[in-house]
């Protein structure tokens, strides 16, 4: 008689093998390389002269982000950019642009990171200067309107203010930067600019020369009318001309008597 361990030993070992079997088919499919190239780090799709736009809810423009080149990664849904220019707007504020040679943007689009050479350039507004922060490094997120690094940064502000430091935390909506280790600050004072004298036009200072050329003869004058020589000369001149003057007027009034004279005197010969 055939026993019952004897059918079902079989049975078991049917079973064993068909376990096995389904083990190393499924370990060979995971550490096997997939066909259609998802677990390579290749990009799907390459764009030039890249431009993308946010706007609010307003539907005012939010930000904008472009770049020479972008590469998308569809193994880990990452974006990489080349030459990454990133411009922030906020409504009644200056922009603020921000500058790198290479950037990442996260797979939920909520993170761009830029890498080296990386410079952010905030525009002047009534009370402040023009703004420059220089780093290797530099974290945005554009939703949240916040700016971060750990790298060193220089901050350069208009007219002659220059910080230095390791870190920093730039709040756009508050228009704060925050800088975290080794802070170290240049202030320069700003020369006191003098008023600037009025010029006077072309035509006034035509009539002062003119004027001064008049009062030249009057100078000339008054230098004669000082020199005691001169007053004396000029005085002798003047009694001896009213001498003259006067000796001939006694001259023509004797002549006129003796002409008077003889009319009377031959009037009585012609009575008598």
């Amino acid at each position: 008689m055939v026993t019952r361990s004897a059918l079902f030993f079989p049975l078991v070992l049917a079973v064993l093998l068909a376990l096995l079997t389904f083990w190393i088919n499924q370990t060979v499919e995971q550490q096997g390389p997939k066909i259609d190239g998802s677990n390579r780090h290749d990009p799907d799709y390459t764009m030039h002269n890249f431009v993308t736009t946010q706007t609010d809810a307003t539907g005012k423009l939010s930000y904008i982000l472009a770049a020479t080149e972008m590469l998308h990664y569809p193994d880990d849904d990452s974006t990489v950019l080349q030459r990454p220019r990133f411009t922030h707007y906020t409504l009644d504020k200056p922009y603020t642009q921000i500058e790198g040679l290479r950037g990442y943007v996260s797979s939920n689009g909520e993170q761009v990171t830029l890498v080296k050479n990386v410079k952010v350039v905030r525009q002047a507004f009534e009370g402040k200067g023009e703004m420059q922060v220089l780093t290797e490094k530099l974290v945005i997120f554009p939703k949240k309107d916040l700016v971060q690094t750990y790298a060193p940064v220089k901050i350069t502000q208009a007219p002659k203010t220059v910080i230095t430091g390791v870190g920093m935390i730039y709040d756009k909506k508050a228009q704060t930067v925050t800088l975290l280790n080794r802070v170290k600050v240049h202030y320069e004072r700003p020369p006191v600019v003098a008023p600037k004298q009025m010029l006077a036009p072309k035509n006034v200072k035509a009539n002062a020369a003119t004027s001064s050329k008049l009062k030249t003869p009057a100078k000339a004058t008054s230098k004669a009318v000082i020199n005691p020589v001169k007053t004396s000369k000029i005085a002798t001149k003047k009694s001896t001309a009213t001498n003259s003057k006067t000796s001939k007027t006694k001259s023509s009034t004797t002549k006129t008597k003796q002409k008077k004279q003889q009319l009377n005197t031959k009037s009585r010969r012609n009575n008598g």
